[in-house]
């Protein structure tokens, strides 16, 4: 089949999508329904607007689906709005269907839900009586959906039902009771039935997107900018793994522990994990080709078996990464400090390393490893600030080299990891020039640096997250008369943000400090708890330049050489 044939686009109304004679059919692996009341409101809120302008015309989004046949098509993305309008079409049927006499307007009114019925739920069949939907849910929704919604049938216990069964009925009455207030306020049965029939059947555009397979509804899921909660890569993943499994029995499993495996590493980092994970077998993967990567890899059930282990021997560890309190880290002694350095500092490109290291390694050749992470990341991205995406092939080949055998201690790892250390002579030349922001996202790695400076100065623990301690710039930020001439007024935004130009003070003290004068500062200084403030109160200070700013930061560049360097490179 020609790549031409993969996909169809076409700008359809509502009721050129459902009123075709087609089946809408959402694979039983597909998440529940999630539409809540903020959804609806938006949706009515919506179809009212356009009510009363005949020209006007509101665009719902993509909607995905997949032709098994003719007259049926798996529903890929778009779930949530099919079923909101059909059951925002099974209240005005309701409404319209709820007089009690055989007046002409009530009989008119049932024969106008019969034609809404017919065109936009279904027909009955003739030997059963029973409504056969145009549009039927996942296995956890249809029943609720065939067998009391479109049967206008109120469930007999409503505290029974499941999450999305509940969601699914409270849908139906949000809407019966707009469409009853509607009733209230005037509008007769005509008016309720060109509600559906006019307004949401032809004046609801959607762009249709007919795909033949997996592949090409996932290279064009990540362009649709649908309303509301749509289908997720994570979702799109599951329902690929899914669809691989023939028998109910499998397929219940396999949904079973996809679900713990989310609950474990969270929806939204699951493409992240498997990207992580494939990057301990291949030295490049990009997030827009990884499905393409796991249909190849994953073809019937016993690969997704195998891996669903996989993800699940990892997963545990991908979560404690982003927490150093996590009891994970219980049989690694000394980790969680370098865990918590990692997050702040954002560093996610070690994590196949990490995955091969915690498999193979011993737990203390572990710690060492992400002691020696820590320094890398800290040089190569934190100070020198270079390409991040230059990482990747390093710890994938480190990874390898641990997963293989060729790497069975942590001085190992860092002889494959060696070409991104970054050297004491480039480390101590960036840090000499490092301006660092006290606002903003980075203002805790601001603290993080100086607080690692003090503890080395004073001897004693100075914690970045607990230590009460502001910054205080000893050149202020605005400065006041009696700094002009001591630095130039051209260099005070420059040099005001320069390490060196840093130091940790009392809060009350650096309240009183402000913009005073460089030797009004030093008598408090000197009176402060923190070695390095205490050290500027001095008498080895007796003015404040930029040339005294570049000769501390020369002065604490030698000392952070010492801080965050790897135990295995040469001094």
């Amino acid at each position: 089949m020609g790549r031409t044939s993969l996909l169809q686009t076409n700008t359809v109304t509502y009721q050129e999508l459902v009123g075709n004679g087609r089946t809408f059919r959402v694979p039983p692996y597909q998440r529940d329904y999630s539409w809540t009341r903020d959804q609806w409101e938006d949706l009515w809120n919506d179809i009212v607007d356009i009510q009363g302008d005949p020209d006007q015309r509101h665009y719902m989004g993509a909607i995905v689906v997949k032709a098994e046949s003719d007259r049926v098509v798996h529903v890929i993305d778009g779930q949530q709005r099919l079923a909101t309008l059909a059951i925002l079409t099974l209240a005005a049927i309701g409404q319209l269907e709820s007089g009690q006499d055989d007046s002409d307007e009530v009989m008119r009114n049932r024969e106008r839900a019969r034609a809404l019925r017919s065109r936009y739920i279904g027909e009955k069949d003739p030997a059963s009586l029973t409504e056969v939907s145009k549009f039927e849910m996942n296995a956890s929704d249809n029943g609720l959906f065939q067998d009391y919604l479109v049967q206008l049938r109120r469930p007999a216990s409503l505290g029974a039902l499941t999450h999305s069964n509940r969601l699914l009925y409270d849908c139906f009455t949000f809407f019966a009771e707009r469409l009853a207030d509607l009733a209230e306020q005037g509008a007769d049965g005509a008016t309720i039935a060109a509600l559906v029939s006019e307004v949401v059947a032809r004046r609801l555009l959607f762009i249709l997107i007919t795909v033949d397979d997996e592949v090409s509804a996932y290279t064009v899921f990540e362009t649709l900018n649908a309303r509301g909660l749509e289908l997720t890569t994570t979702d799109l993943l599951k329902n690929y793994l899914c669809s691989r499994i023939r028998t109910d029995s499998d397929l219940t499993a396999v949904q079973r522990r996809w679900q713990r495996l989310v609950a474990t590493i969270r929806h939204e980092m699951v493409p992240e994990f498997l990207r992580y994970h494939y990057l301990t077998l291949d030295r490049k993967v990009r997030s827009a080709r990884l499905f393409k990567r796991i249909r190849t890899d994953v073809t019937n059930a016993a690969g997704v078996l195998q891996l669903l282990d996989r993800l699940e021997a990892r997963a545990p560890l991908f979560e404690a990464l982003g927490d150093a309190s996590h009891g994970y880290w219980a049989d690694y002694p000394g980790a969680a400090q370098y865990v918590r350095e990692l997050a702040l500092f954002g560093a996610r490109q070690m994590t196949p390393l990490l995955f091969a290291a915690d498999e193979r390694l011993t737990p203390a050749e572990f710690v060492k490893v992400l002691k020696l992470v820590v320094a890398l990341t800290f040089r190569f991205t934190v100070v020198c600030r270079r390409n991040t995406n230059d990482l990747e092939p390093v710890y994938h080949d480190a990874a390898r080299g641990v997963l293989e055998g060729s790497a069975q201690t942590a001085r190992q790892v860092f002889d494959l990891l060696r070409p991104m250390y970054v050297g004491d002579a480039q480390f101590r030349a960036a840090f000499s020039q490092l301006s660092l922001p006290t606002s903003g996202p980075r203002r805790k790695v601001t603290r993080y640096i100086v607080c690692r400076l003090e503890s080395d100065r004073s001897g004693r623990i100075v914690d970045w997250e607990t230590d009460p301690s502001s910054i205080e710039h000893i050149l202020p930020e605005n400065p006041i008369d009696a700094w002009y001439g001591v630095v130039p007024q051209t260099k005070w935004a420059d040099w005001a943000g320069r390490l060196g130009n840093l130091v940790l003070l009392e809060r009350s003290l650096n309240r009183d400090a402000d913009r005073l004068s460089f030797v009004d500062k030093q008598l408090l200084y000197a009176r402060s708890a923190y070695a390095s403030a205490r050290e500027l109160g001095g008498a080895g200070f007796t003015d404040w330049s930029d040339a005294q700013i570049e000769r501390r930061q020369e002065t604490l560049a030698a000392t952070a050489c010492r801080l965050w360097r790897s135990d295995f490179a040469d001094p």
